[in-house]
């Protein structure tokens, strides 16, 4: 099913009937970067900090490195730790991506030097660190505003403005016309990886922001180390110069979709044909049912997906793509957390620790299931009921997997007859020996699902 890649250059022709013209766009689909080793089997995990204990600062988290080296992490990406904006500020603790100054941290979080004691120990514990960047915007009482006003985008008045189409009415556009704007920015992304050792970024609202810029962001940090780089964004040349990874939120949009009833299983079908049409084969892509925007302003996963809560999350974890744990997620978080408010998280035992660990752990060992193009394909089975159930294998090296999926409210009987399934597996939850015939009748629950591993 996945497309092959004519690499260096798709030409695609585009004929203007009036006048017959031809007009050819040349659109690059090699990478001129590579991916780190360590990302190739990595899940992502999002770091809500001020949610995240009662104290909410660098130490108090530091104590949870343990359960989440537990749990298969192996990426974690922390929210803004810079100080946020006071003047127009949302709420008592305003905006993390309201940024008052690039080259500091939060002092609510803690000092500069317990984030890089932090930073070196989460990489002493094997697992590795990037954090939120925001680009395109400041706060309204940024360093900049008074020493570099000429940096920011003015209305037609000569005033400060909050980016076009927003509303977000705490923060300030800035201008890349500006050229010394963009070498000010750029030394302030070299210094966290340069001076406090991060590994990359994940960068916010990152197509509101020009991709040129971006392409000299991704050589400049390489040359003082390989950076891992996720785009808050979708569109897939961002993938060609500067970011491992964007956000699937296609994906997220389905699976809403179907657990609405306005969507089915044909339609993620569809989806998997269009992502392997639309991105080149070495695209990160990140699979999630929610993040800190999905939650607090779109509502929570069992407000969302309801009962299939748990199935999309272990689909998120066997499809192709990276997949996403926000913060609270193992601990069964059901509460929208507040976005300028304190909300602490309540740390509780859940089922879906022990699934996550699981699926993370199965992730960093079975390369049928690792990102990009060392992962395997995605080859969809068909059955008697293509309209509520998927089935797929991922194949790579001696690793595969099988993976069946009841995307319906009801109990389905699942008849299969394809040799592509054929094969000795163990289940994922009980580790049982599985030998799947040719030919199979499988009977799933509303929602069920089953996922086998060799």
């Amino acid at each position: 099913m996945k497309i092959k890649y004519v690499m260096f250059f798709t030409l695609i022709v585009l004929v203007v009937f009036s006048g017959c013209e031809h007009v050819v766009k040349e659109t690059p689909l090699e990478k001129t970067f590579n991916h780190t080793n360590w990302s190739y089997n990595a899940g992502i995990y999002e770091v809500n900090l001020r949610q995240y204990t009662k104290e909410g600062t660098f130490k108090a988290f530091e104590k949870h490195l343990p359960r989440l080296k537990e749990l298969g992490v192996k990426i974690l990406w922390f929210m803004p730790i810079h100080p946020i904006g006071e003047k127009n500020r949302k709420g008592t603790l305003g905006s993390y991506y309201s940024v008052k100054d690039y080259k500091a941290v939060n002092p609510e979080f803690g000092s500069l030097q317990e984030f890089k004691d932090l930073v070196s120990k989460i990489h002493e514990m094997g697992m590795y660190v990037i954090i939120d960047w925001v680009a395109n915007h400041t706060a309204w009482d940024n360093v900049w505003v008074n020493e570099h006003p000429d940096f920011y985008t003015k209305d037609s008045t000569g005033d400060f403005t909050p980016p076009d189409g927003t509303d977000w009415d705490d923060v300030i556009d800035l201008d890349y016309n500006n050229q010394l704007m963009r070498e000010f920015m750029l030394d302030a992304l070299k210094y966290w990886v340069k001076d406090c050792n991060i590994d990359g970024y994940r960068c916010d609202v990152a197509a509101m922001v020009p991709t040129d810029f971006w392409d000299t962001a991704r050589e400049e940090l390489d040359k003082i180390k390989p950076v891992f780089m996720l785009a808050e964004a979708h569109e897939p040349e961002l993938h060609f110069k500067a970011f491992d990874m964007t956000y699937n939120w296609q994906l997220k949009d389905i699976m809403n979709g179907i657990a609405d009833g306005e969507n089915d299983a044909l339609d993620l079908v569809n989806l998997i044909e269009v992502e392997d049409d639309e991105y080149p084969p070495y695209a990160f892509r990140m699979t999630f049912t929610t993040n800190h925007d999905e939650n607090t302003w779109n509502g929570t996963t069992q407000e969302r997906l309801g009962d299939a809560s748990e199935t999309f999350a272990v689909l998120t974890n066997v499809i192709e793509g990276m997949p996403l744990i926000y913060s609270g997620q193992e601990a069964g978080l059901d509460k929208r957390l507040k976005f300028f408010d304190k909300d602490e998280i309540l740390w509780k035992k859940d089922p879906m620790f022990n699934i996550y660990k699981k699926l993370l752990t199965l992730k960093s060992k079975n390369q049928a299931l690792w990102n990009g193009e060392k992962g395997g394909q995605t080859e969809i089975i068909k059955s008697n009921n293509n309209k509520n159930i998927i089935c797929f294998t991922r194949e790579k090296g001696r690793n595969k997997i099988f993976a069946m999926f009841n995307l319906s409210k009801k109990q389905r009987s699942v008849e299969i007859n394809n040799e592509q399934m054929k094969g000795s597996y163990k289940e994922l939850l009980t580790d049982k020996t599985v030998n799947l015939n040719s030919k199979e009748k499988f009977d799933l629950p509303a929602w069920g699902y089953l996922v086998y591993y060799n």
